[in-house]
Order: structure tokens, then sequence, then C-alpha cells
């Protein structure tokens, strides 16, 4: 037995992915063709979209939403998994990726499921909320700028449903969390999130060492 999460090197973690991982060739082509990019370090891990997938299937989710989308990769897995009838809001910043995201959606046949948004997130939240979305998504999941998680945490309490679900990518920070001075805002609003979620008394939670670190947060 062990008492605690195992540390995964790079053979571990290729054999992870080979007895588990069941990527499509269409996730695999958008996931290397992101890898070229300058902000490649924006993309979530393989393993990390098929877990989210996961979540879907079981959470029985089919309105979902997504605070940063990037190429499109974590919202195309969310949105096969959610099903027939099911739509997914993407909010971003306007920017050339939004193209692969659009082609790649079409290509798989999601194109309709999948309403991308492009304005500040913040102000597109709020605009749902005062549209009368509040309670309305089965599932959120939140991978954007890191000096606006609390007030995105704020928005999707507002915007999910009890027993929904709420996720935020980055929670570990490459492991700058345990920077005792941290100089970067990112840095400091992460760690802020993160005392928050753990004293949050609306929420089930539970960080998982997977990616980056996610953050699952069950409203109650």
């Amino acid at each position: 037995m062990t008492g605690q999460t195992l540390k995964l090197d790079d053979a571990l973690y290729h054999y992870l992915l080979d007895v588990s991982l069941r990527e499509s060739p269409l996730l695999r082509r958008l996931r290397e063709e992101t890898q070229a990019l300058p902000m490649a370090r924006w993309q979530i891990a393989p393993e990390q979209g098929q877990f989210m997938a996961l979540l879907v299937k079981l959470l029985g989710a089919r309105r979902l939403l997504e605070v940063g989308t990037f190429t499109g990769y974590s919202a195309l897995c969310m949105a096969e998994a959610m099903g027939e009838g099911g739509h997914m809001i993407c909010c971003d910043l306007p920017g050339e990726y939004n193209a692969i995201a659009r082609r790649y959606w079409a290509e798989a046949g999601m194109e309709e499921r999948i309403e991308l948004r492009l304005a500040p997130a913040l102000e597109t939240l709020a605009g749902l909320c005062s549209h009368g979305a509040e309670e309305f998504f089965d599932l959120i999941f939140i991978d954007a700028d890191k000096a606006n998680y609390l007030h995105y945490l704020e928005q999707a309490l507002a915007l999910v449903r009890p027993g929904g679900l709420i996720l935020f990518d980055n929670t570990l920070w490459s492991g700058r969390v345990l920077e005792a001075v941290p100089t970067s805002e990112d840095t400091r609003a992460i760690q802020a999130l993160n005392r928050k979620l753990h004293s949050d008394p609306r929420i089930d939670l539970s960080l998982l060492p997977l990616g980056d670190g996610l953050s699952l947060c069950r409203k109650r």
C-alpha cells in the first residue's frame, strides 16, 4: 500500500496512457496541431480530457459551460460525451486559435452543440446571470485568466445547478502554489482560490493531481 499519490516518471506516465487513453484520431490531430502553437502550454493533457468526458457521462450533463476554450480540445471531449440534445457555451477572446477550434468541431459534427462566445468571460457570465440562467448548467469548466478565478467562482456558483460540478484547472500551478512570497499575480490568485475552496461551505471539494491540478467542486 502507499499513503500518498504516486509520482509519475515518464515511463509510468506513458504506461498510464498506453493502458487507459482512448483518444480518437481526430482528437489526437487537434492536440498535436495545438502543440505546435506558441501557447501550447494552455492545452490540457489528454488523460484530463478523457476524465472530464467521463464526468459528463456520469453526471448525465446536457448543459455545459466552459471559460477558456483555446483550440477547443476540452470542449470537444465534453461535447462528444454529453450526447444528443446537449448544448455547450464556450467563452473565450478573439484569436487565431478560434478557427482551429471551429474547424475540428465541424469535422467532428459537433458545431451544432457548441456555441462560442467571443468576449471577456466576466461579461459573458454576467449576461447569462442577468438573462435567467441561474442554476441552469450541469457542469462548468474554468481554465482562463487566473487573476479572475475568485470572480469566476462566484459567477459559476450562481450559474451551476445544485448537484452540478465546477472544475478549475491549473490549481497546482506546476508547484508554484508553494511559493511563500509569490511575485506573480496569477500565483497569488490560485493560492487564494485554493484557500477559498477549502473553506467554502457551499461546495464539496476534491483537488486531483491530474494535469496541472484539477479541482472538482460539487455545489451543495
